[in-house]
């Protein structure tokens, strides 16, 4: 397919004066049409859940999620993986971004680097990919090259994988397990896929994480319960999802933090039910780090 004919690539109308339009105007303009990015995400719930899933099987197996693409692909791959560590406390590389070009290609373009179809199995070799591993492959326009070979590569050697792109019939679907295509419409810009293209493909990856991670006991009542305290803003926020969760006044809350050697999850537990920081780490671990099914469990004992 030529460039002529992505989705992505297709002008809007609307742009046609956009240089003699004033500040106020290109801003309403370019807020109107951001407003349809949520619907076009709707849209594609069903590809999207497809993804989560394979996700959640991936992770609770021992196997890593590796985000790949290129350019702003890339870095909003990369910038989702981050964040994971320090909101859901798991390991550093249990989700991994990966973008063509290295990590120079995260503040400086390197435009040459999406057409390295040798680079991408190389760079997922080094960081060891295997069969374990899922792949979602990141590309707006669904036929980056870099994409595409560690995508192929992905599937030869039996790994799960997905894609997310913005175009329809993208090439990168061809070779994901649950692929998924939202169709944001032309940009303001022509072919200036980091607008709503890109605005999109957060907007997912925030799904497929958040989902993965509170299917996974990352949260409790709607709290980051593996947040980590590595600062003191990190730890009054601890202390107040412990009272939150528990009902408890700050003074209790920061008795069972400590005796919880600063575990957030563990100290709610141990707050809940009354049992010793042994007892709540092995019903923690029964229960794969969920809090809800400890409780549960407690509960469930209790009337008997």
């Amino acid at each position: 397919m030529s460039i002529a004919q992505l989705d992505t690539e297709q002008k809007n109308p609307q742009s046609d004066a956009i240089e003699e339009m004033s500040i106020e105007d290109i801003t309403a303009y370019i807020n109107r049409e951001d407003q349809q990015v949520a619907g076009a995400v709707e849209k594609s719930l069903t590809s999207i859940n497809n993804a989560i899933a394979l996700v959640v099987t991936t992770l609770r197996s021992g196997g890593r999620l590796l985000y790949i693409g290129a350019g702003t692909s890339g870095r909003l791959g990369i910038l989702d993986a981050s964040e994971c560590p320090p909101t859901y406390g798991v390991p550093r590389d249990l989700v991994q971004g990966l973008i063509a070009g290295g990590k120079e290609a995260i503040q400086v373009a390197q435009e040459g680097a999406e057409d390295d179809e040798e680079a991408a199995i190389r760079d997922l070799q080094h960081i060891d990919f295997s069969s374990r591993d899922m792949l979602i492959g990141l590309a707006a326009s669904g036929r980056t090259p870099y994409v595409l070979s560690a995508l192929q590569y992905a599937q030869s050697i039996g790994a799960k994988t997905s894609s997310i792109s913005c175009v329809f019939r993208a090439a990168i679907s061809q070779f994901a397990d649950a692929p998924i295509e939202v169709l944001v419409g032309p940009e303001v810009i022509t072919g200036s896929s980091r607008m709503k293209a890109g605005t999109a493909q957060k907007m997912i990856l925030n799904m497929i994480s958040t989902t993965a991670m509170i299917q996974l006991g990352k949260i409790y009542k709607g709290y980051m319960v593996d947040v980590q305290p590595t600062n003191q803003k990190l730890v009054e926020r601890a202390l107040y999802i412990i009272q939150q969760t528990t009902a408890c006044d700050k003074e209790e809350a920061e008795s069972v933090f400590q005796a919880a050697d600063k575990n957030v999850k563990l100290a709610i537990l141990m707050q809940l039910s009354g049992l010793s920081k042994q007892e709540s780490n092995l019903l923690l671990q029964e229960k794969q780090g969920n809090v809800a099914l400890a409780i549960k469990k407690i509960l469930h004992q209790e009337e008997k």
